[in-house]
């Protein structure tokens, strides 16, 4: 159960009480007592896309300027964007176990690369709980939980371990890692059946880099051009002055280290900024073809689709590289949901309550009209995606980071509507920052050591120990 109080930051406005669903073929009217994807209707099609490391604001349907992502741009318009979208814990195989199990960290217990899913949590994974419930499940690319893969679990299954590589090294077949897994997607539909619902989860290497490559970010030779003419202005906060604002031991920490391979001189800025554009426009282009592929099916059941990232990424700012800290750049990711079957009134809509990773579990279930497990502690997301108000929902969220603490420092804190109250747990006492989001949405002004602000601080340091205490 998710025990977070309070209520949406706005409404929505609700549907009108009749109205058209469109399925491939004809069309249904809907009432007011028959839920789109209830036992009325057919269990929906379901493909669930996570990409890697792709933070929120590196799209075209989040404002971004340069990167080209028209396909996942039409997505947003065909669907619902959810604009306050966060991971609770920001490195991919925790923010992944989440995805798979709707759980915080702190109950799934996985904060490393070798941890595996028991027998039993992995049997109340949304793919397994489709499976039994009728489904044929698929799962392709970057699994990212634990060492042994779940292969025999799956109807087809092209997972790999670790962080894979963008070309094999059989020189016979330099296929770029991306385009291999769209072909693998074809073949999974090739392979489905109209009158069986599937699940399809792609899982993308793309946009993270190959670690300790000459060349971290190697796009697919096709996209070698991209972004050769722009020059991509640095992040406001890239200036050093940020980085000296950080405690001493973060600036020792692998995230420095990384910078330093990646973004220490300006012509290094640029190429790794661009290959990380040309690897996110590689992925959206598969995505197209995946879309057309399900469309060219010409299955009556609807194709629901959800959109993703593992975690966000540092592009410089603060003087780091990858994730890990609890700084929006690392901790926002992007989110569109599309079911086919909402009327044109409720599509292109961007939504702006707090959203979670650990909520995609229970969003899948409740439109397969799967019961969401208990031990879940997300909530399903359809009521927003169908133009529904949900009061109360959640106005916070619990951050935790305990991965690798000899060289990323383990953090907690939470995160409000309004808030960001990050706790370094590194020292005794402990470090502590504090930024007002909605007028400082680039966190540039620690607040947490102006009087003026100390009763607010007290407030979530309260809020902090409630909820790690709540969420065991």
């Amino acid at each position: 159960m998710n025990k977070h109080p309070g209520c949406c930051w706005r409404h929505i406005s609700q549907p009108d009480p009749w109205h058209l669903v469109a399925l491939t073929g004809f069309f249904l009217l809907v009432s007011p007592t028959t839920a789109i994807g209830t036992d009325r209707l057919p269990p929906p099609n379901i493909v669930v896309v996570v990409a890697d490391d792709l933070r929120a604001d590196a799209l075209g349907c989040m404002g971004h300027p340069i990167v080209q992502t028209p396909h996942i741009d039409r997505l947003a318009r065909e669907g619902v964007l959810f604009r306050n979208a966060f991971v609770t814990t920001s490195i991919c195989a925790v923010s992944r176990a989440s995805i798979l199990c709707g759980q915080y960290a702190r109950r799934h217990g996985i904060h490393d690369f070798a941890t595996d899913f028991t027998a039993e949590a992995l049997a109340q994974t949304y793919p397994l709980l489709l499976k039994r419930a009728g489904y044929r499940i698929g799962f392709i690319g970057k699994y990212g939980v634990g060492r042994n893969l779940p292969a025999k679990e799956f109807d087809y299954w092209r997972g790999f371990p670790g962080q894979g590589f963008y070309f094999a090294k059989d020189k016979a077949n330099q296929q770029h890692l991306t385009a291999q897994m769209g072909d693998q997607a074809l073949e999974f539909l090739k392979g489905c059946q109209p009158d069986q619902p599937f699940c399809l989860s792609i899982s993308f290497k793309a946009p993270h880099a190959q670690d300790g490559a000459e060349r971290e970010f190697p796009p697919d030779p096709r996209d070698e051009k991209l972004y050769s003419e722009v020059t991509i202005p640095r992040p406001v906060t890239a200036d050093e002055r940020f980085f000296r604002l950080l405690p001493p031991f973060v600036q020792k920490s692998e995230g420095r280290r990384r910078w330093e391979r990646r973004f220490a001189t300006e012509e290094m800025f640029q190429q790794t900024v661009r290959d990380y554009f040309r690897l996110i426009t590689g992925m959206d282009r598969e995505i197209g073809r995946i879309r057309q592929a399900v469309a060219q099916m010409g299955w009556s059941r609807p194709t629901l689709w959800i959109f993703t990232s593992d975690n966000g990424f540092f592009l410089g700012e603060r003087g780091m590289a990858d994730k890990w800290f609890m700084y929006e750049e690392s901790i926002r990711v992007p989110l569109i949901v599309v079911d086919p079957r909402l009327p044109q009134q409720l599509r292109g809509r961007a939504v702006e309550v707090l959203a979670l990773n650990i909520d995609i579990a229970p969003t899948i279930l409740d439109w397969a009209g799967i019961p969401i497990p208990s031990t879940m502690q997300g909530r399903s997301l359809r009521p927003w995606v169908e133009g529904q108000t949900v009061s109360p929902w959640r106005r916070d969220f619990f951050y935790e980071h305990h991965t690798f603490p000899k060289i990323i420092p383990p953090s907690e804190g939470v995160r409000t509507e309004r808030w960001s109250y990050i706790r370094w747990l590194a020292q005794d006492p402990a470090v502590e920052e504090l930024y007002e989001i909605q007028t400082d949405p680039k966190q540039q002004h620690n607040l947490a050591g102006k009087e003026e602000y100390q009763a607010t601080l007290e407030q979530l340091r309260q809020r902090w120990a409630q909820l790690r205490k709540e969420l065991e």
